[in-house]
């Protein structure tokens, strides 16, 4: 669905590359982003309300790392020894929870701008009514069209509208970055640390040569 979604942005970024052109391709490509990012927007609240009313093992809080856990495990490498752990490694942890903060920043300002740009929920009809010129029904605006408009208020928001796209565009750019560095780290891991990691996200079932730290 990211995957989706960034091939999608990448073709609405450089849609002129690819022939594309016009007012309504535009707001077609934006309407067809916008509604495949609702999906990973109800995917993404799911795990996050799980994380915080799911089982214990399951909550967010499990992904903090405890104290001294992080510099713990960097010394026990350090030695040469080969930890293991049921769950994410205290490093892995720390990945993880950057990729949620990450998805959940690239969620609000995906909304933020599906708003401004389009007037979808769930900000659209809030921004269509303040930036309606007065007696104008603001349910009568139309995307990218000043008819109706009162300039000054479509100004007012403009700088807002404008950090949180570059705030979208570079935190997705982010992104890509951490789930390339995440892969990379997993397949190390894979071949020097905990043989079968990989398969056990498919599986469910993690092979471990020594008795796991996190045991309960």
């Amino acid at each position: 669905m990211v995957l989706l979604l960034v091939i999608i942005g990448g073709v609405m970024m450089f849609k002129s590359d690819f022939g594309i052109s016009g007012l309504d391709a535009k707001i077609g490509l934006k309407t067809l982003h916008v509604w495949i990012g609702y999906a990973f927007a109800i995917n993404l609240a799911f795990r996050l309300l799980w994380g915080l009313f799911g089982p214990i093992k399951a909550r967010l809080g499990k992904l903090l790392p405890k104290k001294g856990e992080l510099a713990g495990y960097r010394a026990a490498l350090k030695k040469g020894e080969n930890p293991q752990y049921l769950g994410h490694n205290p490093a892995g942890k720390l990945a993880v929870i950057a990729l949620l903060g990450l998805l959940t920043l690239i969620m609000v300002t995906g909304l933020v701008r599906a708003g401004t740009d389009i007037f979808y929920p769930p900000l659209g009809g809030m921004v269509q009514e303040y930036i309606a010129a007065d007696g104008v029904e603001p349910a009568s605006l139309k995307p990218y069209d000043d008819t109706g408009v009162n300039p000054d208020k479509a100004a007012a928001i403009k700088g807002a509208k404008g950090l949180a796209g570059k705030v979208h565009v570079y935190s997705v750019y982010l992104l890509l970055l951490l789930v390339l560095l995440h892969i990379a780290a997993v397949i190390h891991a894979e071949r020097k640390r905990q043989p079968g990691i990989i398969s056990a996200m498919f599986s469910g079932n993690k092979y471990l040569p020594t008795t796991p730290v996190d045991k309960d």
